[in-house]
């Protein structure tokens, strides 16, 4: 049993900016994601998209991109919550996200029936419950798997890549917050091995997406935000290329099939090309972008990524701003350039316009903190505090729950049925 120690400031602040700064790439991206670079150029003036299309309603919409990356870290709070609270359990960290993504499913197809148990107390809000251009082998993938029906595809797309930012921000902040155990003694929270890392990112992605550049890009990057979140220092043009070429080194010691090789092979000669461009200042985005592809498939979607984040390092406007404005998977790009970006520069590095408009962002930061805190309660130590019973309402009873907000509970909004579920067992608890 351990005891809680007090959390870095700096290291919250660089979870909660690659969470909202990944939310903020997507969100800028999402108006743009179908368009060409000259029908962006033509109806946003020539320097293209640079600050957010609000909607209707004043806020920039997240797409599919983000609320994927939401349940990846919901279903990773829920499998960890079950392991504290239950012991060694059949099922891995994986299987959390799977059933995690089931309840994604549902969001886009519609909650047939609230009573029946679930795993994410975020799938009753209500701003998650919309379609916003979710991937076809994400839904046929997702079909199957709530049917018991094998995923059999070979897809390559950027479906798997852009939602795993979560899992090296967990190992990453699992390792960084300190905490003492019965004896007195300082140790981390959990200590993850470096081939863990690469292989949950890659499984939370191989999920739905079977070929190898569908989901070893994945991998590359949830051990990417890894590297970044535990470097103590500038992290400069040469300090993320070493960071590159040691992640190539981390997945092939893991992922050691022919067909693996050969697609590491592909994405190393691809992230290679993206350094170069990034090096060569004489070639502008515009020009050096295309040169990557698309951003359609998970490996470009990455170079591209890499590309922007590289390009412009020490300016996460500057990044994202180029990771949008090109032929292809705009919020996609944008989206793994922005989770990136925000593990660097934090939170406060991120211009507030990028903040304050954006859709679902209290619950962005409140997911962050989660990742953060880790699970609260335990088998023998169960919720007692009012930030344990918060944590006992999302992740062992699954409801919509509150947070604490400048000393009052804040609740998020839930669909109507869900509520009229809340309300009946609020009145049978009577």
């Amino acid at each position: 049993m351990k005891q809680r120690s007090l959390i870095n400031v700096d290291l919250r602040d660089r979870i909660r900016g690659s969470l909202i700064g990944g939310a903020a790439g997507d969100a800028l991206g999402y108006p743009v994601e179908f368009m060409s670079r000259k029908q962006i150029l033509a109806q946003y003036g020539s320097k293209g998209i640079t600050a957010f299309d609000l909607a209707s309603n004043g806020k920039a919409l997240i797409s599919d991109d983000t609320q994927m990356t939401l349940f990846t870290a919901n279903g990773l709070l829920f499998g960890v919550t079950r392991f504290c609270t239950h012991g060694i359990l059949g099922a891995g960290l994986k299987d959390f996200v799977r059933y995690a993504y089931t309840d994604w499913y549902e969001t886009q197809t519609g909650v047939e029936d609230y009573y029946a148990y679930h795993y994410c107390w975020i799938r009753d809000i209500v701003e998650l419950n919309v379609r916003r251009a979710p991937g076809n082998t994400c839904m046929s993938a997702l079909y199957n798997i709530t049917h018991h029906k094998e995923v059999q595809n070979d897809s390559k797309g950027c479906g798997g890549v852009m939602r795993v930012a979560p899992v090296g921000l967990m190992a990453a902040t699992d390792e960084l917050v300190i905490v003492k155990d019965w004896s007195g003694e300082e140790v981390s929270r959990r200590r993850w091995e470096k081939q863990e890392i690469v292989r949950l990112g890659g499984d939370c992605a191989e999920l739905t997406h079977k070929h190898p550049l569908g989901y070893l890009p994945a991998a590359f990057l949830a051990d990417l935000i890894y590297y970044i979140m535990m470097y103590d220092g500038e992290i400069t043009f040469a300090v993320f290329e070493q960071f590159l070429h040691e992640i190539d080194a981390d997945c092939r010691s893991e992922y050691k099939n022919p067909k693996e090789q050969k697609a590491l092979d592909e994405l190393r000669l691809l992230i290679e090309k993206a350094i170069r461009l990034a090096r060569d200042l004489s070639v502008a985005d515009e020009y050096a972008i295309p040169q990557l592809g698309e951003g359609w498939t998970g490996d470009e979607a990455l170079a591209i990524a890499l590309y922007c984040t590289m390009r412009h390092l020490d300016n996460f406007e500057d990044a994202v701003i180029a990771a949008v404005n090109h032929d292809g998977d705009s919020d996609s790009t944008g989206a793994i350039c922005g989770n990136i970006m925000g593990a660097i520069v934090g939170l406060n590095g991120i211009p507030n316009h990028f903040i304050q408009q954006l859709e679902l962002k209290d619950l962005i930061i409140d997911l962050a903190d989660d990742l953060l805190s880790g699970c609260i309660i335990g088998e023998y130590r169960m919720a007692i505090t009012d930030e344990g019973q918060i944590w006992k309402r999302r992740y062992v009873d699954i409801l919509p729950a509150q947070k604490k907000h400048f000393g009052k509970m804040k609740y998020y909004p839930v669909m109507p049925q869900a509520k009229r579920i809340l309300e009946a067992k609020r009145l049978k608890e009577i």
